[in-house]
């Protein structure tokens, strides 16, 4: 009698390309070969091949001492796909527009499954810097528009989604229970408005709101993004100002709906 040989499991080049460009991108520097081959827990030889690949077709490039990076080639599909998202484009004006109006740096953020996005980024004035650029990703738990895109969704829906993904944030002030978060999120999503302070970065505050689309799930936020001290001064007036301009993307493609 014949023995049933276990199943074999291989990872594709695809999954392997996938797993590669979602570490340069989760680490946001560049990275050598073995460095890349040691966090995707992958033979040193297939990634070295497979970058190889990966860099004569632009997905990837070697910048200093032959590191890798993302490719340029990426920068045309992710453009492409830009240029197709109409909610974006409204909310990129009025995040320059509510930059020009506050002198505040403001921020467009989206979800990409347990993590908070940043698409876009408005300078203000002064020299205020944070570290999340265009690009980056934090945990939904660490920040204002983190709660806010999960506030459409059921109570269950909500605390799976915390449950799974809500980590400490580098200050140790991010709420991480699954139960207070989803509250929380519900709360800030009803009210139109989240703020946060410290959680994701020290002596930083930030203030969202969400942009809904024709069924009320929140699919982007915009928010100011300042130093904490000058919060107190015009919050009112700063909360009054990020409601507005997310509500006139909503209005821009016709689907603004009262909660």
């Amino acid at each position: 009698m014949s023995q049933i040989k276990p199943t074999r499991t291989r990872t594709s080049g695809i999954d392997r390309s996938l797993q590669v460009m979602d570490l340069l991108t989760e680490r946001q520097v560049p990275m050598s070969a073995y460095e890349l081959a040691k966090a995707a827990g992958a033979p040193a030889s297939t990634i070295y091949r497979l970058i190889d690949e990966l860099v004569e077709r632009s997905m990837l490039s070697r910048v200093d001492e032959g590191r890798i990076w993302l490719g340029p080639r990426l920068m045309r599909y992710g453009l492409a796909y830009r240029g197709r998202i109409d909610m974006f484009a409204e909310a990129e004006r009025e995040m320059h527009a509510l930059s020009r109006r506050t002198g505040e740096m403001i921020q467009i953020c989206t979800r990409d499954e347990g993590m908070m996005v940043v698409m876009g980024m408005a300078e203000g004035e002064g020299h205020f810097r944070v570290t999340s650029d265009v690009g980056t990703r934090v945990p939904l738990n660490w920040t204002a528009s983190g709660r806010l895109l999960l506030g459409h969704l059921s109570e269950s829906e909500r605390l799976e989604a915390f449950r799974s993904s809500a980590r400490p944030s580098r200050t140790g002030l991010a709420e991480t229970d699954p139960e207070t978060l989803s509250r929380q999120s519900r709360e800030d999503y009803l009210n139109g408005l989240a703020v946060q302070i410290d959680s994701s970065e020290e002596s930083v505050a930030c203030i969202a709101a969400p942009v809904r689309d024709e069924a009320g799930a929140c699919m982007m936020t915009l928010s100011v993004v300042m130093p904490k001290h000058r919060v107190s001064d015009k919050f009112d007036w700063l909360a009054e100002q990020v409601r507005s301009a997310a509500a006139a993307v909503e209005r821009a493609m016709g689907h603004h709906k009262g909660l």
